[in-house]
């Protein structure tokens, strides 16, 4: 059996900087992750993926974010179960939990961080009709490596984050043309976003098509072309290689739905004073949680995780007076 401090049920952005959170204050943490390698959506799904909102970062790929996550947290060495999904909990006589994954491996902890991001999920797919065919064939839901669609035709649709950032990206100088589609005139995405993608139409680096949507896809063994429904333009024909339809993913608590946590629309409730459930011991952190005021962003993400091993320091040893310390005066080393 594992035993740590903290067992953090999710090893994305914000299960890592958990880590070197919980490290200053000389607490051990063990992570547990269903995907095979630790960085969470990063890492797996787009770490070709510029993210633009991490401070002192103009710009910072997600590969590489979790990079420096890792070697971030690396000098207080965390443990790792990879590969396995976090199945059962329960609590032992002397009131730590068990956590058992689907392989049957077993952790215990005083503490339990959910930092599972959007938990297990799986693409939001237009309903039109064939698509299963093209899948792979020319239609990917998610982008990995971004110099797949070098010198491609390619079209994207979405009005999310995702779909401005790949838009913005693939136009410099990646794709041989761009197309962006979204159905409605207004954005979900960050503002500075939107403005670059209107300013990449405006100098015809990418062709912006609103009020819009896709309804047919064409081609044999590999799709050729995108039939698109325009309020302004009415049936549209676009020769494309690829179909990327960014629609945000569905996402599953899994397992963990199970836990006796009060859940809303799939996401942790918790308490903003330490982002703890309303199990003891329990906290829920990142994109996973859900409270009033709510932004999914990485950055919120650290925030919150730095609040929740204050509280859980205090909860393993309620003895100890703790006093915060800064790195800028005690390094590292010197916790």
């Amino acid at each position: 059996m594992i035993q740590t401090d903290i067992l953090i049920i999710g090893a994305g952005p914000t299960g890592l900087f958990a880590v070197f959170e919980a490290g200053l204050l000389k607490l051990r943490c063990h992570l547990i992750d269903a995907l095979p390698q630790a960085g969470g959506q990063c890492a797996e799904i787009y770490p070709k993926k510029p993210i633009y909102d991490i401070p002192a970062y103009p710009s910072i790929l997600a590969g590489e974010l979790v990079d420096r996550l890792m070697e971030q947290a690396a000098p207080f060495d965390p443990g790792f179960t990879l590969g396995e999904r976090a199945d059962a909990v329960e609590k032992d006589d002397e009131g730590q939990f068990i956590v058992t994954t689907n392989k049957g491996t077993r952790h215990r902890a005083p503490i339990i961080a959910i930092a599972g991001g959007l938990g297990s999920f799986e693409p939001r797919k237009p309903p039109v009709p064939n698509l299963a065919h093209f899948e792979d064939r020319g239609v990917e839901y998610i982008i990995k490596d971004p110099q797949f669609y070098a010198g491609k035709k390619v079209v994207i649709s979405g009005g999310g984050d995702s779909a401005l950032d790949w838009a913005i990206f693939l136009s410099d100088g990646v794709a041989k043309e761009v197309t962006l589609i979204h159905r409605r005139t207004e954005f979900r995405g960050h503002l500075d976003s939107v403005q670059k993608v209107m300013d990449l139409a405006a100098k015809g680096k990418l062709r912006l098509m609103t009020n819009a949507e896709v309804v047919e896809v064409r081609g044999e063994d590999h799709l050729t072309g995108l039939v698109c429904k325009s309020k302004d333009e009415g049936m549209v024909e676009l020769a494309t290689d690829h179909w990327v339809p960014l629609f945000g993913l569905s996402p599953k608590l899994g397992p963990i739905a199970d836990w006796n946590l009060n859940i809303e629309k799939n996401a942790i409730e918790v308490d903003t004073f330490d982002y703890s459930t309303n199990v003891p011991g329990i906290y829920a952190i990142g994109d996973i949680n859900t409270y009033p005021g709510k932004l999914k962003l990485i950055l919120c993400g650290f925030h919150e995780a730095t609040l929740m091993v204050q509280s859980a320091f205090k909860r393993i040893y309620p003895e100890k007076n703790l006093v915060l310390k800064y790195t800028t005066v005690n390094g590292v080393n010197g916790f």
